[in-house]
């Protein structure tokens, strides 16, 4: 990934960022859950509130991680009872990484509690039983679109379909398109964005309305921030394609980005500003389970911190962020005890979080680049990191580096602001 271009659309942007089941349950205390659940009265409910945002029909693409079956109703839950016990069992859905200190701190949390996670292992291990369907929630309206906020006010796509040949592995290629008057005939401010992948190589994509990384959600901006859009506006893109090479593998890809926009007459109150904590020269032993690199940031003036969006490779296993504060206390900001490549969530606050001018910012991050990572493409190598900010790095590269965005909180002058 080019992490000076990663950078520049995040600023840009403003944003504050195949599953296998086994058929084994993992043990919990079901003491709060009824003795014998059922579907529609006690597991629906917490499907609706946890689940269907993807395991529905044209369910969200996050990033290319698109939920093999729909949760929507009882026969489609009930063949899949003892998984779907097994995987809220062991917290590995729905998919959340941050640690448990975190909880309730980010907006886009998805985790269920323990009351939850019993119902629904209860559910499984007294036979699935199914209830009265008037027992049971309305059903929930989704948009009747492709797109998870509805239909776009505008849809920027490719200048041109883009073939993936059959011998590409990994490939990174740059495209500019442009907003013509006849798709735009004024400024406008965006208010969300998705980018809708066009073919299953698209491995990461970053253009200057929108990006996607395995496991990222759509960009709903906060209240009071927005990034403005001009006809006759270029438009970047950096396309990282990554498949398995061979004859027959070639195919082409579309990708799209879709646009909502705030009323014409709309106008941001909050900027929001980037900074990077990145290291860039590290060294990782071949066969090496624990290697540990650092990087800091020091704020210069009070701020409010939006969200983080921490990177590595398939060599990262964690991430640990900790602010020192200037009267000598510290906090750790954001844990990603076990850092998955193909979950790269941005961390959005519920509530800002304040830091004084003079706090310090030091990163953690380790790797695990032995025979005992099974992510691992080669842990006979060495691996380094891509030694400045700009240089591109394939996927069986590593990287370190958390992006966070942070705002003064101070209303801007509209007539002089620049996006």
């Amino acid at each position: 990934m080019t992490t000076r271009t990663w950078v520049a659309y995040l600023v840009r942007a403003g944003l504050a960022g195949a599953i296998v089941f086994s058929s084994a349950v993992a043990r919990l205390d079901v003491a709060a859950a009824p003795a014998r659940p059922e579907f529609y009265k006690d597991v629906l409910p917490i499907l609706q509130r946890h689940c269907q945002s993807c395991h529905r029909p044209s369910g969200l693409n996050l990033g290319g991680m698109v939920a093999p079956m729909a949760l929507m109703s009882f026969d489609d839950a009930r063949p899949w009872a003892k998984a779907i016990a097994k995987r809220v069992s062991e917290r590995s859905m729905p998919p959340w990484h941050a640690s448990n200190i975190h909880h309730g701190q980010f907006a886009n949390e998805r985790t269920l509690t323990d009351d939850e996670i019993a119902i629904v292992v209860q559910w499984a291990e007294t036979g699935a039983n199914r209830g009265n369907p008037k027992d049971g929630p309305a059903p929930l309206k989704f948009p009747d679109s492709e797109w998870s906020f509805g239909e776009p006010d505008l849809i920027v796509s490719l200048p041109e379909r883009y073939f993936v040949d059959d011998d590409v592995r990994d490939r990174y290629v740059n495209f500019e398109s442009r907003i013509g008057e006849a798709l735009l005939s004024e400024p406008r401010y965006i208010s969300a964005s998705e980018v809708k992948p066009g073919s299953k190589a698209v491995h990461h994509v970053i253009s200057t309305f929108g990006g996607l990384t395995p496991g990222m959600e759509p960009n709903i901006q906060r209240e009071g921030f927005g990034q403005l859009i001009r006809p006759g506006q270029p438009v970047a893109w950096e396309m990282h394609y990554n498949k398995e090479a061979g004859p027959g593998t070639g195919l082409w890809d579309a990708t799209k980005i879709g646009l909502k926009f705030y009323p014409k007459d709309w106008k941001p109150t909050y900027r929001a500003m980037p900074a990077l904590l990145g290291n860039y020269t590290f060294r990782i032993p071949a066969g090496d389970p624990n290697y540990t690199c650092k990087a800091e940031f020091t704020f210069a003036q009070d701020a409010r911190i939006m969200s983080y969006f921490p990177h590595m490779h398939l060599r990262g296993k964690e991430m640990k962020l900790v602010a020192y504060y200037p009267d000598g206390s510290e906090e750790i900001l954001l844990h990603v005890p076990n850092y998955d490549f193909n979950w790269q969530t941005v961390y959005k606050y519920k509530e800002f979080k304040f830091v004084p001018k003079g706090t310090r910012l030091e990163l953690t991050a380790r790797y695990d680049n032995s025979a005992g990572n099974k992510n691992n493409p080669d842990p006979t190598v060495d691996v380094e990191g891509p030694k400045t900010p700009g240089a591109p790095m394939q996927t069986d590269q590593e990287m370190m580096y958390t992006l966070l965005y942070y705002t003064d909180a101070l209303q801007i002058d509209n007539n002089t602001a620049r996006r």
